[in-house]
């Protein structure tokens, strides 16, 4: 039986109060881990969003205030330093629990010892699933998702990309990478690791932190049933001319200066931690 005091709780909240004051709501109510072993790190918000966490969130829960906005990695990695915990749940504050779905993750991770990353199954508010793991990219597959009219007409290729047939047999299953809105990583590995890459201010850094996952020799799992709400607005499928889309471009080419971004082929698992 899983042991909720071994279960840390990070979430980093930028200008978003009541979705981090709901989120942790969730998390207690569900019986997840209890308020000591929930960090919630404010990444230096322009508005009154450390007042607003004291006066909504538990007394235990632990607020740390960020000196700066160093992008999401970064906020992470300030929370880490305030954990003990042998697992870690990494959340966005624009997620929330429906029931403890996590108690069977860690249990399975705590058999599996070669699992280092486990993504969770994150479901729209409707419950229709949003499909969280991924492959590694190549060029195509980024324009296909990006661009609208590509899209149409490369649709087996993107359901590819969202790994859509891996879903259907129903139990923990290998994935390139998953998307960090949601996931639990062993102390360890992270330690191990030095944390989340700071350099990507924000996006590819879940897609960096599980190619370096995999290249320690751990794997990466999604698990279906493991089901977290994520109510939220895909900034990052913004057009290549907006903030959001001229972001997640730099992010990608810095990922494939220090791994590869292949035109057409995914490069898969292993040329990832070969190269």
């Amino acid at each position: 039986m899983t042991d909720t005091a071994n279960i840390d709780v990070i979430i980093v909240n930028y200008r978003t109060s009541g979705l981090t004051i709901k989120c942790v709501d969730s998390v207690i109510r569900s019986g997840i881990t209890g308020e000591r072993n929930i960090v919630v790190v404010d990444n230096d918000s322009p508005d009154d969003s450390i007042a607003l966490l004291q006066a909504g969130l538990p007394q235990n829960v632990r607020i740390v205030a960020a000196e700066k906005n160093g992008g999401f990695g970064a906020g992470v990695n300030v929370g880490f330093h305030q954990t003990q915990a042998d697992y870690l749940l990494v959340l966005n504050p624009d997620t929330y629990f429906e029931f403890n779905s996590v108690a069977r993750v860690i249990d399975y991770m705590h058999v599996n010892r070669d699992v280092g990353l486990v993504g969770l199954d994150l479901v729209n508010p409707d419950g229709s699933r949003q499909y969280s793991a991924r492959r590694f990219y190549s060029v195509l597959d980024v324009f296909a998702r990006r661009v609208k009219q590509l899209g149409s007409l490369l649709r087996k290729r993107i359901d590819r990309h969202l790994m859509h047939d891996a879903w259907e047999i129903g139990s923990p299953f290998d994935a390139d990478w998953v998307m960090g809105t949601g996931f639990i990583i062993r102390r360890d590995i992270y330690e191990k690791l030095g944390g989340m890459d700071e350099s990507y201010f924000l996006y590819m850094e879940d897609v960096d932190l599980c190619a370096r996952v995999w290249r320690a020799g751990s794997r990466v799992k999604c698990y279906p049933g493991a089901q977290l709400v994520h109510d939220h607005q895909r900034s990052s499928a913004a057009g290549p001319l907006t903030f959001a889309g001229r972001t997640h471009i730099r992010s990608l080419l810095l990922f494939r200066k220090r791994y590869t971004l292949p035109l057409v082929k995914s490069p898969g698992v292993q040329k990832i931690v070969n190269c």
